[in-house]
C-alpha cells in the first residue's frame, strides 16, 4: 500500500475537512486522518440513547462562510442549513421576552419591559449589522503583522487601514468600542431593561473565560453577530442531522474531490528530519509520509504535543504556553418525553404559539447580574449553582431528531471551570447536572418529569473525547490579546509553523472559532501558494 501523499491533515473536524476540500480540489493526492470513529470533532451528531440524536458539542450553525459553500459546492452533498429565527428568554414568573421573525410582534415583546428599548432596537439592529459587515472583511484576510516591514506587510497593513478608515468616524468609534468594552457596558449604552440586555450580553460569553462585564466581551458578542447564512447576517441556523450532517456534507465534499479520509487513526507525533516534517506516526504504529502535514488541532496540541521541543524556537514555545485557552463551558443533552411547559404557561394554553417560541434558540438569562454572578463562582474553581444556559431543541427543527411526540434539549452551559477545586469526578458531574436541571425547572416546571436520559460533560469530557485542550470551543480564547497577528502567538499567525512543511488550520488559527471554516480556507489557500 502506497502510505505517501501530497498533504497529510490531522482531525477531522470542520476546519480540517475544508482545507482537504480546497486542497484536494487543486488536485493534491490528501488524506485526513481522524482519531474517533465519525468526523466532525466537536461538530458531531451521535445517537446517545436509542431514537435520541444529539448535536454532542457544538449545536447551532452561523458564522460558516458562504465562500466555502460555494467553492466546495456543498448543496450538491447535501448542504442543508434550517433557519432558527428566534430567540426566547423567559423568565421565572411566567412573561418572556420573544424576538423573532416577525418584526412588530418583537417590538411588542420588547416595549412590554421598556418602550424606551424597543425605540432603540432598530438603531442597535442597523448598526451591528454595519459592524459585522465591515469585519467581514478580516474573515477572508491573511492578517497583517504590523512588526514587519517586509513590503507585503506593508501593502496589507495599508489595505486593512483603508478599509476601516473608510467606515468614517463615528462607526470607526463603535467598533473601538465592540473591540475593547465588556458586552453589557456596550449593550446598557443602548438599552435600559434588564431581560433585553442581558440576553445581548449572554452572547458576549459563550466560550470565554469572561463575565458580561469583562473588557473584550463585547467583541465576543460582535463574533456571534457576524452569523451569515444565504447573505443574511444575524442569521442562526441548524443543520439537517445535527452540526454533524454538516461534517458528513464537508466531508463528502472533499472525498468528491479526491481526498481520502480515516477514521480511528489516531497521530501520535508528526515525523520531523532536518528541520522539515515529513509524515505522521499513528498510535497504533503505522506512518504516513507527505511533504505538507497540516494540524487542525488547538495550539497546544499542534506544538507542545505533536512535535518535540527541540524543533522549536523558544520565544513560540513560551507563547503557546501562555496561551489562553481556559476551558469554562459544558454540556447537558436530555431525552424528553415531550415538550416542556413554560413558567405560567402551559404548552396546551399557547396553542400553536408553542412551535413559534420552541423553535428557535432559548437564553436563560434573566438579568445581567445573573450571568456576572454565574462567572463568580468560576473564576474561584466552582461550576455555577444557577448558571446561564443556551438552549436548543433540535426535535423542534428536525423532527427526525427524536422519536415522535418526543425531543432532544441542547444546553450549553457557562460556567464548568475545566480547573474545577477538587477535580472533576463522578459525583461532581452529577452535581452539575443537577445544577443545571434545577435551573432549567425555574423557567420550565415540569421539566423534570419529562427527563428520559440525560447526558452530561463537563470540559474535561469534552477534551478527553475531542481533543479540545481543556474543552475549549474556540481552540482559545477570542480576547484582543489574542486576535489577528497575535493568533496563537505574535510572529506565527499566517498558519505556517518553524518547521518546514508543518501547518496549522484549526481554530487556534485566524479568525478564531465557531463553526465557521475560515481557517482551513486560508490555511489551505496559503498551502497552495507555496505547494
Amino acid at each position: 500500500m502506497n502510505h505517501k501523499y501530497d498533504v497529510i491533515i490531522i482531525g477531522g473536524g470542520h476546519n480540517g475537512l475544508v482545507a482537504a476540500g480546497y486542497l484536494a480540489r487543486a488536485g493534491k493526492r490528501v488524506l485526513v486522518l481522524e482519531r474517533r470513529h465519525l468526523v466532525g470533532g466537536a461538530s458531531v451528531t451521535e445517537e446517545i440513547f436509542p431514537g435520541f440524536k444529539f448535536t454532542v458539542f457544538s449545536y447551532v450553525v452561523s458564522l460558516f462562510r458562504p465562500e466555502i459553500i460555494r467553492d466546495l459546492k456543498l448543496p450538491q452533498h447535501g448542504l442543508t442549513i434550517l433557519p432558527l429565527e428566534s430567540t426566547l428568554a423567559p423568565l421565572p414568573d411566567g412573561r418572556f421576552l420573544y424576538r423573532g421573525n416577525d418584526h412588530w410582534e418583537s417590538m411588542r415583546s420588547i416595549a412590554q419591559f421598556s418602550q424606551r428599548d424597543a425605540d432603540a432596537y432598530d438603531e442597535y439592529g442597523r448598526n451591528m449589522y454595519f459592524m459585522a459587515k465591515a469585519v467581514k472583511y478580516i474573515l477572508g484576510i491573511i492578517p497583517p503583522d504590523p512588526t514587519s516591514f517586509k513590503p507585503g506587510e506593508l501593502l496589507g497593513l495599508a489595505n486593512l487601514a483603508r478599509h476601516f478608515l473608510g467606515l468614517g468616524e463615528e462607526k470607526l468609534y463603535l467598533l473601538a468600542k465592540l473591540m475593547t468594552m465588556s458586552a453589557a457596558d456596550f449593550v446598557s449604552q443602548w438599552f435600559e431593561s434588564e431581560p433585553l440586555r442581558a440576553t445581548l450580553s449572554a452572547s458576549g460569553i459563550i466560550g470565554t473565560f469572561m463575565g458580561p462585564r469583562s473588557p473584550g466581551s463585547a467583541y465576543v458578542l460582535l463574533h456571534h453577530y457576524m452569523g451569515e447564512i444565504d447573505g443574511a447576517y444575524r442569521a442562526w441556523g441548524f443543520h439537517k442531522g445535527g452540526t454533524g450532517g454538516l461534517a458528513d456534507v464537508l466531508a463528502r465534499a472533499a472525498q468528491a474531490f479526491g481526498a481520502e479520509i480515516k477514521v480511528n487513526a489516531g497521530v501520535k507525533e508528526v515525523v520531523v528530519k532536518n528541520g522539515r516534517a515529513t509524515g505522521v506516526a499513528l498510535e497504533n504504529g503505522d506512518e504516513y509520509q507527505a511533504d505538507v502535514v497540516i494540524s487542525s488541532l488547538d495550539p497546544k496540541l499542534t506544538f507542545l504535543k505533536l512535535v518535540a521541543e527541540k524543533e522549536l524556537p523558544a520565544d513560540l514555545v513560551a507563547g503557546i504556553r501562555k496561551f489562553n485557552i481556559y476551558g469554562s463551558s459544558g454540556k447537558v443533552n436530555l431525552a424528553l418525553d415531550g415538550l416542556p411547559d413554560l413558567a405560567g404557561n402551559p404548552m396546551q394554553q399557547l396553542g400553536h404559539a408553542s412551535r413559534r417560541l420552541m423553535a428557535g434558540a432559548i437564553s436563560i438569562s434573566p438579568h445581567t447580574d445573573y450571568l456576572e454572578r454565574a462567572f463568580d463562582h468560576a473564576k474561584y474553581g466552582e461550576f455555577s449553582a444557577r448558571p446561564y444556559i443556551d438552549i436548543i431543541l433540535p426535535s423542534m427543527i428536525d423532527p427526525k431528531m427524536a422519536p415522535p411526540g418526543k425531543h432532544v434539549m441542547s444546553c450549553f452551559v457557562q460556567y464548568a471551570p475545566y480547573n474545577l477545586a477538587g477535580g472533576w469526578n463522578d459525583a461532581q458531574r452529577n452535581a452539575f447536572g443537577d445544577a443545571v436541571v434545577n435551573t432549567l425547572a425555574e423557567f420550565f416546571p415540569n421539566i423534570k418529569e419529562l427527563i428520559l436520559h440525560r447526558q452530561v460533560l463537563t470540559p474535561v469530557d469534552i477534551e478527553r473525547t475531542t481533543g479540545l485542550s481543556q474543552g475549549n470551543i474556540f481552540q482559545g480564547e477570542l480576547s484582543l490579546s489574542q486576535l489577528l497577528f497575535l493568533r496563537p502567538a505574535a510572529g506565527y499567525a499566517k498558519y505556517r509553523t518553524p518547521i518546514k512543511g508543518y501547518w496549522q488550520c484549526g481554530s487556534g488559527t485566524h479568525p478564531g472559532g465557531g463553526i465557521m471554516g475560515a481557517p482551513g480556507r486560508l490555511a489551505a489557500l496559503e498551502v497552495l501558494k507555496e505547494n
